[in-house]
């Protein structure tokens, strides 16, 4: 019961998180596993930055 529900907790966390914009680093990670093993994955902090860039731009003073 205990593994079930820290299995829902898991799913509902992560659907939170792709609500709001962040992507899951687990699902990169087994992404770069699976079609780019030669390659060396981003940390997590690169991915985070990487990520929250691409979604909101950059460069000083841009509004909307």
């Amino acid at each position: 019961m205990f593994a079930q529900l820290e299995k829902l907790g898991k799913y509902l966390g992560q659907a939170a998180n792709l609500m709001v914009g962040v992507p899951d680093y687990e699902v990169y990670l087994q992404h770069m596993r699976a079609t780019h093993p030669e390659e060396t994955p981003m940390t997590y902090v690169a991915f985070f930055r990487e990520r929250q860039e691409a979604r909101y731009g950059g460069g000083a003073g841009k509004c909307c």
